[in-house]
């Protein structure tokens, strides 16, 4: 995987503890929680303090940070893992420079001798930058409370059940042909206290919840292979999701099924399975210039890596620039009416959505979620935001973009769902295949590469169907199509209708020194693009 998908599924023990000041514990302690007086009283212990310190803002964010994570191969469970890590972490404004301090002491006297200390530090650093921080307006919320809507709380549901039902996917890929398979479930709950001297007290819960799985078909006389992964999306709700219901699934050409709302985890692992295998007999790509229709179960990524990170503002200003690295979409872009796509390219950013990974009702600078405009009509407009750098946008209030993935860790910006919206007129997929003369039809994430401006990149799949003369000519595979980001965007010719459009998603999106995660969802609908140049991996080892 890419470094900023640095945990790896099979490491379910490293995912679990990977929090400071992790630990494991019996699976019954997931569905507890804090005594909400005793996180008041915390955080007014903290606010006090950093006042009489000198402190010009203050905010506090009291966490306790659950997870769960469970592995399965073939008729074996190889791992499952329930772990807790609970804590303060406290920000100060001071001498206009911030300072940070984090405490797993839940006393008073703890969180106010760390509020001292982030004082010390936000004084320390004072002395060393160039210019005092400009901190936008937030509104005073006064006692607010949020949560990820739920029919089923995951962590609630036995490990016996979900054991049950990833033992039951296993088999019935193997039933359908698959050699091998290795199934998981992640789980997420993030119990997230925020207060700060803005007037603020805003409690979340916070879930959310994936299942991915790998299925291998090998051939023994070769002694190749082929996999298939899933195509569920991790998701921002509770265990309702696996519940297979009917309603979730999209019909789409050729006996293709694709998910939104819910997820059968058995049908898309038999399907894998024989789709495993039918990769083992599929000819190879030949090399060259392709209509790409593009399922959103692949397009997902195309925008979290061209169009998601590169209008993060960090990564436009060069703050980012030693790790994740910068962008191409640099401000004077925008001034000048950069076309970012063509003219029915329109991409949102959006934290309110339910069932997405990055919806809350408050970032953790207790500033609202909200939805805004990127590009319109094709047209760089906007990037995304905290509170300390609305101002150089000229901006009076933040996007709601800071994000801290535990209670130990400084917030910092990070990427709101990000979407491109449906085409505004009727389009089904059978239709946009129709148009089709010589083309590719792409499922699902694949392996990819992309440079430090997120200029030039290449994307793989897990599904490609030739399309020739209107119609699906059968699997091919080894394909993987390069771009620039702005041509590719503007060879965007058509999109399908909302009926069409559905979620992927990033469960563990790395950024940051130390590297920090978060989730975060992209939607779409199909979408075609003209001309796109198309090269063959395969490995030919003579």
């Amino acid at each position: 995987m890419h470094r900023r998908d640095f945990l790896v599924l099979a490491g379910t023990t490293t995912l679990a503890l990977a929090l400071p000041g992790g630990r494991a514990i019996a699976a019954e302690e997931l569905v507890s929680t804090l005594d909400p007086a005793l996180k008041r009283a915390l955080a007014d212990a903290a606010l006090q303090a950093a006042r009489d310190a000198g402190a010009s803002y203050c905010d506090v964010r009291i966490g306790r940070y659950l997870r769960q994570s469970l592995s399965t191969r073939e008729a074996r469970v190889q791992n499952v893992v329930s772990s807790e890590s609970t804590g303060v972490g406290i920000r100060v404004l001071a001498h206009g420079a911030w300072g940070f301090a984090a405490t797993n002491a839940l006393a008073p006297d703890a969180v106010a001798a760390a509020a001292r200390q982030a004082a010390a530090v936000a004084r320390a650093n004072a002395g060393l930058q160039g210019s005092p921080v400009r901190l936008a307006p937030a509104p005073a919320l006064g006692e607010r409370s949020w949560r990820t809507p739920l029919r089923r709380n995951g962590m609630e549901v036995p490990v016996q059940e979900k054991i049950e039902l990833l033992l039951g996917v296993n088999a019935a890929a193997m039933a359908a042909g698959a050699d091998f398979i290795e199934s998981n479930l992640f789980l997420v709950n993030e119990q997230k206290y925020f207060a700060s001297t803005d007037g603020s007290y805003v409690d979340q819960d916070v879930h959310r919840i994936w299942a991915p799985f790998t299925a291998t078909a090998v051939d023994k006389a070769s002694g190749r292979f082929r996999t298939r992964q899933g195509l569920g999306t991790p998701v921002g709700m509770g265990y309702e999701y696996l519940d297979g219901d009917a309603s979730g699934k999209i019909a789409l050409p050729g006996g293709m099924v694709q998910y939104r709302d819910s997820y059968d985890m058995v049908e898309d692992a038999v399907a894998a399975a024989r789709q495993a295998r039918e990769k083992l007999s599929a000819p190879s790509v030949k090399p060259g210039r392709y209509d790409l229709v593009l399922d959103p179960s692949n397009l997902f990524l195309t925008i979290h890596e061209s169009v998601g990170h590169p209008l993060e503002l960090d990564r436009v200003l060069g703050y980012e620039a030693n790790y994740a690295g910068t962008s191409f979409a640099t401000l004077d872009k925008r001034a000048d009416g950069f076309r970012f796509g063509s003219e029915r390219v329109n991409f949102v950013a959006d934290r309110t959505v339910a069932g997405t990974l990055a919806a809350v009702g408050y970032d953790d600078e207790g500033v609202p979620g909200k939805r805004w405009d990127l590009v319109r009509d094709g047209i760089l407009v906007d990037y995304q935001t905290i509170r300390d750098q609305a101002h150089i946008l000229g901006k009076d209030a933040s996007d709601g973009c800071c994000h801290a993935d535990s209670w130990s860790s400084v917030q910092f910006q990070r990427m709101p769902n990000v979407s491109l919206e449906a085409g505004p007129a009727e389009l089904s997929v059978a239709d946009m295949i129709g148009d089709v003369e010589d083309g590719i039809w792409i499922h699902g994430r694949g392996s990819y590469s992309i440079d430090q401006q997120r200029y030039n990149a290449q994307f793989g799949g897990q599904l490609y169907y030739a399309i020739k003369d209107g119609k699906i000519a059968g699997m091919v595979e080894d394909v993987a199509y390069q771009i620039r980001t702005p041509e590719f965007w503007n060879a965007c010719s058509a999109i399908c209708d909302a009926g069409d459009f559905r979620h992927g998603g990033s469960f563990f999106d790395g950024k940051g020194q130390p590297s920090q995660v978060s989730a975060v969802s992209h939607g779409s609908s199909t979408t075609r693009f003209d001309g796109i140049n198309v090269i063959n991996t395969a490995r030919n080892l003579g």
